[in-house]
C-alpha cells in the first residue's frame, strides 16, 4: 500500500471529517494523518485518544513506560492523558486519527463504553494479514480521493463512523459480547423468501403447494415455517396480505373494486367484499369513502 497515494485523500478528511453523530454517539476528529515515512517523535500525551496503523516498517512504541514493537499490521492506541512515543531508525508507514467523544451530547451508554477504553490494558495488536479495521481505513482513503462522487460527503461520513466503531471493539473486549437481553426478532432466509414471493404475487392464486414449490420445499415444511415463526398458518397470512393491499389501492388509488379484487388475487367482488367486511368490519366502499372527497375526488390527507 503506498501511502503517497492518499496524501489528497488525507486532505480530504481533514476538510470534511470533523464530526461523526450516530446512534447516540457524536464523536470530534481533531485531525487525520497519512505519514509515508514516520521516524521519532518526542514522548508526550494527549486530551484525546490517537490511533495509529502501521502499514511498513519496524519500530517501538513506548505507553506509560511500556516498550511494544512495531511492524507491518500494527494496530496501537494512545488513550487520553498517558505519555507516550514511536521510535523508529528507518521510518514507519503511518495512518493514524485523533478523536474523542462529546460527552454532553452522547448518550449514557457511550460515555461508560469511552470510559471503558481510557481503561483497557492492551494497547497494542499484531495480525500477520490486514484486519477488518486496516481495510475499513483503506476504504476511507480511497473514497476521501474521489471528490468528484455525489455523495462524497455522506461516504466519508459513514465510512468513518464504521472506522471509529471498529477500532473501539478491536480495544474494547466488552464490545464483542453482546449486552442486549434480548435479540431482535430473527426470520429465516426461507421465511423471508415465502414473504416476498407472496407480495409479489399476490394477483395469482398463492396455493400452498405451488409456493412450496417454487421454494424447492414441500408444503408441509412451508406451513410449518408460518406457524413456528410467526404463529399464523399460511392461509391466514396470505388474506392478510392480500386485505393489506386492498386497503392500499382503495386509498390511493382510483381502481374500481373489481379491479382491486382481481389486484389482491380474490376470484370476484362479492368475495372480497366478503372477506373485507368481515375482517374490518367496515365495507371496501365504506373504507374508500373515509379518504376520498366524494365532491372532487381527490384523495383526503386527513
Amino acid at each position: 500500500m503506498d501511502l503517497n497515494k492518499y496524501l489528497s485523500g488525507k486532505t480530504s478528511l481533514n476538510d470534511y471529517v470533523h464530526r461523526l453523530n450516530q446512534n447516540g454517539a457524536s464523536f470530534q476528529v481533531h485531525y487525520w494523518g497519512v505519514m509515508p515515512k514516520h521516524y521519532d517523535n518526542q514522548l508526550h500525551k494527549h486530551s484525546f485518544f490517537e490511533v495509529c496503523y502501521v502499514v511498513e516498517g519496524e519500530g517501538t512504541y513506548i505507553d506509560d513506560q511500556n516498550t511494544f514493537t512495531l511492524e507491518e499490521n500494527t494496530l496501537f492506541l494512545s488513550r487520553p492523558e498517558i505519555l507516550h512515543q514511536i521510535k523508529s531508525e528507518k521510518g514507519l508507514s503511518l495512518l493514524y486519527v485523533a478523536f474523542e467523544l462529546i460527552e454532553a451530547e452522547s448518550s449514557e451508554s457511550w460515555n461508560r463504553i469511552m470510559e471503558t477504553a481510557k481503561q483497557c490494558t492492551e494497547v497494542i495488536l499484531h495480525n500477520k494479514d490486514e484486519m477488518e479495521t486496516a481495510l475499513l481505513w483503506k476504504s476511507l482513503l480511497i473514497q476521501a480521493t474521489k471528490r468528484q462522487n455525489e455523495f462524497f460527503e455522506e461516504m466519508l461520513s459513514n465510512i468513518a463512523y464504521s472506522l471509529i466503531l471498529s477500532i473501539l471493539q478491536d480495544f474494547v473486549p466488552a464490545l464483542n459480547k453482546s449486552n442486549h437481553k434480548h435479540d431482535p426478532e430473527q426470520h429465516s432466509v426461507l421465511l423471508i423468501q415465502a414473504q416476498l414471493y407472496i407480495h409479489d404475487n399476490l394477483s395469482n392464486s398463492l396455493k400452498l403447494t405451488e409456493v412450496a414449490k417454487h421454494l424447492h420445499i414441500s408444503g408441509r415444511h412451508l406451513s410449518r415455517v408460518f406457524v413456528t415463526e410467526l404463529g399464523v398458518s399460511f392461509s391466514k397470512y396470505v388474506q392478510d396480505e392480500r386485505i393489506k393491499n386492498a386497503m392500499i389501492l382503495l386509498k390511493k388509488s382510483n381502481l374500481s373494486l373489481k379491479e382491486i379484487a382481481e389486484e389482491t388475487g380474490f376470484m370476484n367482488v362479492q368475495y372480497f367484499t366478503r372477506v373485507f367486511t368481515s375482517m374490518m368490519q367496515i365495507s371496501p366502499g365504506k373504507f374508500r369513502s373515509l379518504f376520498v372527497d366524494q365532491n372532487t375526488t381527490t384523495y383526503s390527507h386527513n
